[in-house]
């Protein structure tokens, strides 16, 4: 085909081919002009019928003249067959853009109201494109968006024809009614458009799936996850572009660019024209930490944990979402706009506060303040003595829920009302624990938080927080030391088992249960029902989105686990495990290029950490990326300060996949050399071993990682390093001992 003359047109390069057809650049012999001919698959173009009704839609798409859609010149058929022949347009798809993640906020608002407004014009017409997607948007050098392809939908009566490659990027992009097979109209490129607006600013599609069943189950079915670095303005607008009723979408193109238009020039006084309200935007709030006004420093564990009582206490305010204390308090000592910080936690609201404490007296002053504009929502201060603190607590709670018009969930009245203690010594043992858990600069934390709650429960003996917070501390060890987990589990069991008995709506303990019923006991109905009581009684609950994504991804269930995962972490937005568990649970879902930009968030968050590093070069060694995989393992070894299982691991996994196998075998007998000397979690070995093949010792391993109750073992029916060994008849032994069978 290449430098052929067909009709008055000479190819002179392919620039790509997909489902809908090749398509080559040309030159218009006639009019000496660079073209685009389109040449159409002849299975789309057999039917006499489709014929006709293609040709029509070309014409009316040829009569469209607009800067932001693409001209149609002609349409001709000679022995090579149908083509169109179409303005070429210089520079490079939406798609391509969004391979590197999300867009800056206004780059994205410039594309999506140009193309907008060119659909407006295709609609005032008559003209519906029905395959609005990255793919069909050309952005030129000078940063115009121009559609692409209009017409081509309708003659394939369905967007599934498409090959596999581009099958799920088509069908992400469909409108419900598109979906259901129903008939459409221009609402349905609206609807798409908001999709793609969705990814350019989250840097992720609203409606996902493993197959196209699956994608248009989620679009018929599921609300879009929460955007938490977007503007809640513009998420109300986003929401309106993908409301699954046409008639409370938005009814014009010109509308939906005129809020858009509305919001980049002021965010705080956009009023949407779509039907559905601002107030429909889920409301959320971040809760800063306090500050220690005391004449004592060491009082600034009181102040950090009124600030996280109260983050407890908003977590029973129905349809709140409530930033993870992780987050809110990397603020802390910093001096920055809470413009900014609300733009970083994706929240509508901030709390702020000071405490200054002495003797028995109780100085705490709130102010709740609009992270759009800094404009304070409202303020209090309260002078009581120190014993009155949980009413301050719950008044400063009741106050945001009256000023945000907000409701406790069902029972949240009860919860707040009720007081785990009413000695201010063991509250205060409490809070000290707290602060030291939440610090955890390495083990003397850690232990410094036990000795404290153990003080707590001499003291009171009956109290459900003291039980969960030492449940917690016994969970915790097998993830900062070489324990074995068998040391530590069975305590953190009865513990959490305690709480439960003297206060069951305990949200942490049920949590902790859970893990430990995942992690060592592998009793994965009761730790989804764990975890799952969990959420309910803490929507707003980080911790419980993460740990259930573990035992998703344990499963098989990898979309599920990703759902989860996005939760924790737009709940916990600044967290570095979340952000780091995510990039890992995609990789493991092989969704390589989003492992690659998750891992690069990561890496933003903390330069510094060695494993973010080595995750990006392992995924980037699944790519076929081969310098870049070697690069970041280079960066990784230059921050690793200690031996850990865990990174030589990965190391060695990234050395096979890059086919340097004598490297990872190094690797393999350093492992194997530390085994004989202290503990090593048997299944990082057991992963390195079937990744090179060494079946033998990769069951050795397996049989080790069960005795011990290695969780590093349960990625076995998921991760690609297990490959290898699946063939084996021990593997299916394996699975039914781990009952991950199924």
């Amino acid at each position: 085909m290449l430098g052929k003359t067909i009709s008055h047109y000479r190819t002179i390069e392919k620039l790509g081919e997909g489902g809908m057809g090749a398509v080559y650049r040309a030159e218009d012999t006639a009019l000496r002009r660079i073209v685009a001919l389109k040449f159409l698959p002849p299975e789309l173009t057999r039917d006499s019928r489709a014929r006709e009704r293609f040709i029509r839609e070309a014409q009316a798409a040829a009569a469209l003249n607009h800067p932001g859609i693409c001209v149609v010149h002609e349409i001709a058929e000679t022995n090579e067959g149908i083509f169109i022949a179409m303005e070429c347009v210089e520079g490079k798809s939406l798609r391509a853009e969004l391979e590197s993640g999300s867009l800056r906020l206004d780059r994205a608002l410039d594309i999506t109201i140009q193309v907008a407004e060119a659909l407006e014009e295709a609609h005032d017409r008559g003209v519906v494109h029905r395959d609005i997607k990255p793919g069909n948007i050309m952005i030129t050098p000078k940063g115009r968006a121009k559609i692409t392809d209009f017409g081509l939908a309708r003659l394939s009566g369905s967007t599934l024809v498409t090959e596999a490659g581009t099958l799920l990027g088509t069908v992400a992009y469909m409108s419900p009614e598109q979906a259901r097979g129903g008939a459409v109209d221009h609402r349905t490129d609206i609807w798409s458009l908001g999709v793609a607006l969705y990814e350019m600013v989250s840097g992720r599609r609203p409606f996902r799936g493993d197959h196209p069943q699956a994608i248009i189950h989620s679009i018929l079915n599921d609300d879009p996850p929460p955007m938490p670095s977007v503007p809640p303005a513009l998420g109300g607008i986003i929401l309106g572009a993908l409301e699954r009723d046409p008639g409370r979408r938005y009814q014009q193109a010109s509308a939906l660019a005129a809020d858009l238009t509305a919001f980049r020039r002021d965010p705080r006084s956009v009023t949407l024209t779509v039907r559905q309200a601002p107030s429909d935007v889920q409301p959320s709030i971040a809760v800063m930490p306090f500050v220690n006004m005391s004449a004592d420093p060491e009082q600034e564990y009181f102040c950090d944990g009124i600030a996280e009582e109260i983050i407890n206490a908003l977590t029973q305010v129905d349809g709140l979402r409530v930033i993870a204390r992780t987050s809110a308090f990397a603020f802390k000592g910093k001096q920055e706009d809470v413009r900014e910080i609300g733009r970083k936690l994706g929240v509508a609201n901030l709390l702020e506060g000071s405490v200054r404490k002495a003797g028995d007296r109780l100085r705490v002053t709130a102010q709740l303040v609009a992270a759009a504009d800094g404009s304070h929502l409202w303020s209090e201060r309260y002078d009581r003595q120190l014993d009155d603190v949980f009413a301050i607590q719950d008044e400063i709670t009741l106050a945001i829920v009256d000023k945000l018009r907000l409701k406790l969930l069902d029972g949240g009245e009860a919860r707040l009302a009720r007081r785990h203690t009413e000695d201010p010594e063991v509250h205060n043992l409490i809070l000290q624990a707290s602060f030291f858990l939440n610090r955890r600069r390495g083990s003397k934390d850690l232990s410094r938080a036990t000795e404290l709650l153990e003080e707590a429960r001499r003291r009171d003996p009956e109290n459900a927080l003291v039980y969960a917070g030492l449940a917690g501390c016994w969970a915790i060890r097998p993830f900062i030391g070489a324990v074995l987990p068998s040391e530590v589990f069975p305590k953190a069991r009865e513990l959490a088992t305690k709480a439960l008995e003297l206060d069951d709506s305990l949200a942490e303990a049920h949590m902790l249960l859970a893990h430990v019923k995942t992690e060592y006991e592998w009793d994965w109905v009761g730790a989804e029902r764990g975890f799952r009581r969990a959420i309910d009684l803490n929507p707003s609950y980080a911790t419980a989105h993460f740990s259930y994504s573990n035992l998703l991804m344990y499963l098989g269930r990898v979309e599920e686990a990703v759902s989860e995962i996005e939760l924790a972490r737009d709940l916990n937005p600044l967290s570095v495990p979340a952000n780091r568990w995510h990039s890992m649970v995609l990789a493991i879902g092989r969704r390589y290029e989003e492992a690659a930009r998750q891992s690069q968030r990561t890496i933003e968050l903390d330069p510094t950490s060695a494993i973010s590093h080595l995750i990006l070069g392992w995924t980037y060694a699944m790519m076929s990326r081969r310098e870049e995989a070697l690069e970041e393992i280079r960066l990784g070894l230059e921050l690793v300060t200690a031996w850990v299982s865990l990174h030589r691991s990965m190391i060695a996994r990234t050395y096979v996949q890059l086919g340097m196998k004598d490297e990872a075998r190094a690797i393999l007998t350093e492992m194997l050399e530390r085994e004989r000397e202290t503990y090593v979690e048997p299944g990082m070995i057991a992963a390195v071993a079937s990744a090179l093949g060494e079946v033998d010792l990769a069951f050795e391993h397996i049989e080790k990682a069960i005795e011990a109750r290695d969780s590093s073992v349960l990625t076995i029916k998921t991760d690609r390093a297990f490959d290898s060994i699946r063939s084996d008849p021990r593997y299916g032994e394996v699975l039914r001992t781990l009952k991950l069978e199924g």
